[in-house]
């Protein structure tokens, strides 16, 4: 299997696989799993390039290893709802759990939780901090699970308002925070030596409020440096009651226009933004350290992003770009190729059914996103498209679609595929000529150019390659 970055390749309309493929890595041993969910974090990434304010170094580093998906949103901008539709891989229509109010666990059965997935697997599953809202879980679906007796998420008498409305008030330390103590207990159990595969989630609270965190990570980030994101005085002009409303123009930003303290909860932010980095570098250092780097996926995400005064709206809450996509890195030791990045779209809803194919195991069939893995082992060299086709529908595939996209393959294909084999067919779900080659299998072009290929395809269907993803 890989995961390939940059364009959806194959399979379209392809339903949720009641077998997954058993080659879990390219050794063909069982991996290890690293989950890192960040609260609050938005796309302030340098190599994400959205604010080069943000100093994000072992984020970045993380992200050189594998691919950075540049376009993921997730299921609803709020923390309990995102959470909940990402772990129990179902969507919030279906399980009414909406907003903050509406808490997950009378809205998700027990049993349905990725963990659960790899704890019936055979996995040791350990978890630490913010993986559900208000770090809540059920006991039943982990092997153990950090206890929070003994310290602060925040920070001992630290108001939720300092950084942020307030000036930061405490001399705080690394250690002061729950998520040190986090990584931490995540760092103990990457260093042990267990006869069982793992699954460690490690859940971040931090860059969520307060903003508040130790005074060396505001030092730099220097107050009179600091830039407003883009910002437009008439923004809310076009917009019906509704959108206005969603705004709220007459909150935060009223406040913060009467107080000056927009760039000061910036500063802020890109200061709690630092420390999550800081803790980030020390678990990927002791995984490094483990002797487990090579046989580890790690995928990180961010549960929504958050808005600065975008469309005079802070915080998540809103429908926009700002308060709708966060971070989502994958790193598959064998499979992804170190740099990549996907421009495509994709939600946080293919992170259960992906990271259980690439672990090798059966994708539940309740789970309604799909995943993003590429699978190039669907048929040897000299397989043909509609024995490859077969295999996907076996799996559920309601109808494979097959599409000559890349203006350059397009002309060499015609020459490829009239010698017997294509090395490379890229497909896509979405396209608007169609051609029958199959009962359920179809050849298309995205453009009357690639009319040669899908005729010399229509000769010879020989392939080396098909991939399911995206």
């Amino acid at each position: 299997m890989r995961l390939l970055p940059g364009i959806l390749f194959f399979s379209a309309m392809i339903g949720v696989a009641e077998a997954a493929d058993t080659q879990a890595t390219s050794a063909g041993s069982t991996p290890n799993v690293l989950f890192i969910a960040v609260d609050d974090l938005n796309h302030w990434i340098g190599h994400l390039g959205r604010n080069p304010q943000t100093k994000t170094p072992n984020l970045d580093r993380l992200a050189a290893r594998g691919v950075t998906f540049t376009s993921a949103y997730c299921a609803v901008p709020a923390c309990n709802p995102s959470r909940a539709a990402l772990m129990s891989g179902l969507r919030p229509w279906n399980t009414a759990c909406y907003a903050n109010g509406d808490f997950w666990t009378n809205h998700i059965e027990e049993g349905l939780g990725l963990s659960a997935v790899f704890l019936g697997a055979g996995y040791h599953v350990a978890g630490a901090g913010k993986i559900y809202h208000s770090d809540s879980y059920y006991p039943s679906e982990w092997t153990e699970y950090m206890s929070k007796e003994g310290f602060s998420a925040h920070g001992q008498g630290v108001d939720k308002n300092e950084g942020f409305h307030q000036p930061l008030a405490h001399d705080l330390k690394d250690e002061d925070l729950g998520d040190w103590q986090t990584v931490n207990w995540c760092i103990e159990r990457l260093q042990r030596q267990d006869e069982k595969p793992c699954f460690i989630a490690c859940g971040l609270h931090k860059p969520h409020l307060p903003f508040a965190v130790p005074r060396k990570y505001y030092d730099m980030f220097p107050l009179e440096t600091i830039a407003l994101p883009p910002y437009r005085e008439d923004d809310l002009e076009d917009l019906p009651p509704a959108g206005v409303r969603m705004a709220k123009p007459e909150g935060d930003h009223a406040k913060f226009l009467k107080s000056g303290r927009w760039t000061a909860a910036i500063q802020s932010y890109l200061a709690t933004v630092a420390y999550t980095d800081m803790n980030i570098g020390r678990l990927l250092d002791a995984l490094d350290k483990s002797g487990h780097r090579d046989d580890t996926i790690i995928v990180l995400w961010g549960d929504h992003g958050w808005h600065f005064g975008e469309k005079h709206h802070w915080r998540k809450f809103a429908l926009w770009e700002e308060a709708t996509r966060a971070p989502l890195f994958w790193v598959a030791p064998g499979v992804t190729e170190p740099g990549g990045v996907c421009r495509r779209t994709v939600d946080f809803m293919t992170i259960y059914p992906t990271l259980c194919e690439l672990a090798g195991l059966p994708v539940p069939k309740h789970v309604e996103g799909k995943s993003v893995v590429i699978i190039d082992d669907i048929v040897s060299t000299g397989g043909s498209l509609v024995e490859a086709a077969a295999l996907l529908l076996d799996r559920g595939a309601v109808e494979v679609v097959a599409v000559i996209t890349h203006p350059i393959l397009a002309g060499e294909a015609v020459a490829k595929v009239e010698k017997g084999r294509l090395e490379t067919l890229f497909v896509t779900d979405t396209v608007p000529l169609r051609e029958e080659v199959g009962s359920k299998i179809k050849v298309c072009s995205v453009a009357p150019m690639f009319g040669a290929a899908i005729d010399a395809i229509n000769r010879n269907r020989s392939v080396s390659k098909l991939f399911d993803g995206g």
